[in-house]
């Protein structure tokens, strides 16, 4: 028996990282897992990668969280699976380093466009489908409250989704559904490295973020996974608005 047995959750942004480990944990625990990604062929592996871990218990639908068309079919294939949804994990996300004289009208609708208006209308049209219950998992950040130089839109973007969790919480409660936010530090992901100007770059970059970590590392995907699915599942059952931050002290020394 799982934690998760006979549900349905539906992870964004599943493709790599976060996205894909706390899609292969909530399989692994029992739930049916509907989970995105932008690109088809990376989609493809990572659906592959959790059947090996789960069964079958698994669906891709490729999918922008910024194109309204694509999240129309998104939820009408969760539809017509027949079973609702109990669980949502909004986590598709991104961004890039720019100084403030650096930003571009362009780079700042994108990444509007993924972090928020993408989660807003992830969770809006998820709503007709949320069974009595369900969890909604919005993924934050530690730059919500930091201040990173040459990091400020993407930082915006996650201190938006934080004010979304509180707001939604209140919101939904009447319907029994809780609302709460995944605060992930450093993480060994590709989208990390992919900060780093080259690929050559990566390896410098991550040890210098790492040591400004007071547990002396990045935390690995597997582990922010596990904070997802404690707030999945009714382990969390009286947690409703809040975050838990899984950044190895970032935040917290």
């Amino acid at each position: 028996m799982g934690q998760l047995d006979n549900k349905v959750a539906l992870v964004t942004g599943a493709t790599t990282g976060i996205g894909l480990a706390s899609a292969k944990r909530l399989a692994v625990e029992g739930a049916h897992v509907f989970v995105t990604g932008r690109r088809k062929p990376e989609l493809d592996a990572a659906v592959a990668e959790i059947r090996t871990a789960a069964g079958d218990r698994v669906t891709g639908v490729a999918s922008d969280v910024s194109k309204h068309d694509d999240l129309d079919a998104l939820f009408a294939a969760i539809e017509q699976f027949g079973r609702g949804l109990d669980i949502v994990h909004a986590n598709a996300g991104g961004g890039e380093l720019a100084a403030l004289e650096e930003i571009t009208p362009q780079m700042l609708d994108h990444t509007f466009g993924i972090n928020v208006a993408g989660t807003v209308f992830t969770v809006q049209k998820a709503l007709p489908l949320l069974n009595a219950g369900a969890t909604i998992v919005l993924t934050g950040s530690t730059s919500a409250t930091d201040g990173t130089p040459n990091f400020s839109v993407y930082a915006a973007t996650k201190a938006a989704i934080r004010s979304f969790g509180r707001t939604w919480a209140a919101e939904l409660a009447q319907r029994g559904i809780r609302v709460n936010t995944i605060v992930p530090g450093p993480t060994n992901t590709p989208g990390l490295a992919q900060l780093a100007p080259t690929p050559e770059d990566a390896p410098g970059l991550l040890g210098m973020i790492a040591s400004g970590v007071p547990l002396g590392r990045l935390g690995e995907p597997d582990e922010i996974a596990n904070a997802v699915l404690f707030l999945a599942s009714s382990q969390s059952s009286f947690m409703t608005g809040g975050e838990i931050f899984v950044d190895g002290g970032v935040r917290q020394i």
